[in-house]
């Protein structure tokens, strides 16, 4: 007879009880769309040097932090780290990856990532952002 934790599912844990396992920031979410109105002269190539894929989506998961809340200017994400994002929207809620940078003059801000075709309007205060795995080879 099997033992009882191994025949067990999964269960969904809501954001509150992971909040509380580790810390969590209170962020303000916008939306972004890889054109150069939005990005630099090079919107297709994020801060991290990746390149966001031809046909992409919001499916992708990816998002911007501002300066404040990067490693490389004192903040706790690095680039590669995979966040739990709440309370954008039961859509845009969910787990992304870290791969791009805003403009310095936002603080406490988070960009999630989308195609112009999506035609997402975001800009919601009280988001909360929390680390669920860091990158291990640094950045």
């Amino acid at each position: 007879m099997a033992p009882r934790a191994a025949t067990r599912r999964a269960r969904r844990i809501p954001f509150q009880k992971l909040a509380a396992r580790g810390p969590f920031y209170t962020v303000t979410a916008t939306a972004y769309s890889a054109v150069p109105g939005q990005t630099d002269d090079e919107p297709f190539v994020t801060a991290d040097n990746s390149t966001i894929p031809a046909g992409y989506s919001s499916r992708i998961r990816w998002l911007a932090l501002s300066h404040d809340l990067l490693a490389r200017w004192g903040g706790p994400f690095a680039y590669g780290d995979t966040v739990r994002v709440a309370g954008i929207s039961p859509t845009l809620d969910g787990v992304y990856t870290v791969h791009d940078t805003m403009n310095r003059r936002y603080r406490h801000c988070l960009d999630v990532l989308f195609c112009p075709r999506e035609h997402f309007d975001v800009f919601q205060p009280g988001v909360k952002i929390r680390s669920i795995s860091r990158r291990r080879n640094g950045s």
